[in-house]
């Protein structure tokens, strides 16, 4: 099979995992409209052509948070994205780490932020929730500090969990106990390469960061039960302030798609904010992350550096969200579909990818370096 885009890794991925898992990554909220309409929305933003520019030495590089990246583009936290391979997260920082962009782990990975620290040469970003067991919050910001990372990326839409229909009928979250680990395990028997590979050989599967909470033996269905269990709806930005305090390095809120709430954040001396609808996986029928982009680069655009996420599956894409005002995109299913189907490689190829499709979008419209991409080189602005 000849992996030429996004889409093709996605297709390798549906048949080398279990059903269950390629659900719990390719799902949304509810009837999935968010999740459509990020890449729909995207789709539509058309740029201008440009000609006889000279375009022969076309940069992607730029400089964001005290780093310099090869490209605007980062790898967004997944949850238990280290199922997909063995000891998966480690592959992808490792891949994301050669190709000189970040790659920032979440709380609820399958390794550790310490063995992924191990698995690389430089300190990565690092996402956390707000939830109701402080103590465990204070504890991994600290062990986020002991791995050296300094930029943290800090959840906030996600006080209760949205349903899910495909983790449901998938055997993830739906029907009882027993019911789901049957499902699960005649799933697992269909793929004997993901089994071998990450079922025996990518043991623990504990989920590492909340290991010591759940147990060395606790699994994915724990997992469920502490994370229902641990959602704060209650919640404010003084919540958000105080952890601000408490952190002296690089302060990222992801999950903002209002223009207020953009204002919040930068009241509150965020250094920078991700453009986040959670992939289409929480508020369905929400806006578009790139139909929220516009406003909120118009309020804060000058205050903080603003990151988009959800929708993302180009380079193309990421040229057009830079022109709306993003300083970076970040991309979550991309990169765990390639991880899956290729394992390490698999990620190094689509970030190969996206970089020889960004400065096709660049020379075409007419770009040769970053900082020329702007809102002149649209044809529409979403509003």
């Amino acid at each position: 099979m000849i992996l030429a885009n996004i889409d093709d890794y996605r297709t390798l991925a549906r048949k080398r995992l279990p059903h269950f898992l390629f659900e719990y990554i390719d799902g949304g909220a509810f009837s999935e409209t968010t999740l459509r309409n990020n890449q729909l929305d995207m789709q539509q933003i058309a740029l201008r052509q440009r000609v006889l520019r000279d375009i022969s030495n076309v940069s992607t590089q730029i400089s964001l948070f005290g780093q310099t990246f090869s490209m605007p583009l980062g790898l967004s936290p997944v949850g238990i994205a280290g199922l997909n391979a063995r000891r998966g997260e480690v592959q992808a920082a490792q891949a994301a780490e050669e190709a000189g962009v970040p790659f920032c782990l979440s709380t609820v990975s399958a390794c550790a932020i310490d063995e992924v620290r191990a698995g690389v040469q430089n300190p990565i970003w690092f996402q956390l929730y707000m939830i109701r067991d402080r103590g465990f919050l204070r504890d991994m910001l600290a062990r986020a500090k002991a791995a050296g990372t300094n930029t943290l990326l800090f959840t906030v839409d996600m006080p209760v969990p949205a349903t899910r229909y495909r983790d449901m009928r998938s055997g993830l979250s739906g029907g009882s106990l027993l019911q789901r680990k049957l499902t699960r395990m005649g799933q697992v028997l269909t793929k004997p390469h993901w089994a071998w590979d990450v079922g025996l050989w990518g043991r623990p599967h504990n989920l590492g960061n909340i290991a010591p909470i759940l147990g060395e033996n606790a699994g994915i269905d724990e997992f469920w039960s502490w994370l229902g269990n641990n959602f704060d709806p209650t919640v404010t930005w003084a919540d958000i302030d105080r952890i601000r305090t408490e952190w002296d390095g690089n302060f990222i809120i992801k999950g903002i798609l209002d223009a207020d709430d953009a204002k919040q954040a930068a009241n509150i001396g965020c250094d920078g904010l991700i453009v986040s609808n959670h992939g289409g996986r929480q508020l369905d029928g929400a806006l578009s992350s790139i139909k929220a982009l516009p406003r909120i680069a118009d309020a804060v655009g000058d205050d903080l550096s603003l990151i988009l996420d959800s929708g993302v599956r180009s380079g193309l894409d990421v040229v057009r969200a830079l022109a709306l005002g993003a300083k970076m995109v970040m991309i979550g299913r991309p990169w765990v579909y390639a991880l899956a189907a290729r394992q390490k490689r698999g990620v190094q190829e689509i970030l190969e990818i996206f970089a020889k499709e960004m400065r096709v979008a660049m020379a075409l419209s007419g770009c040769a370096r970053v900082e020329d991409i702007n809102s002149g080189m649209l044809e529409n602005r979403p509003i």
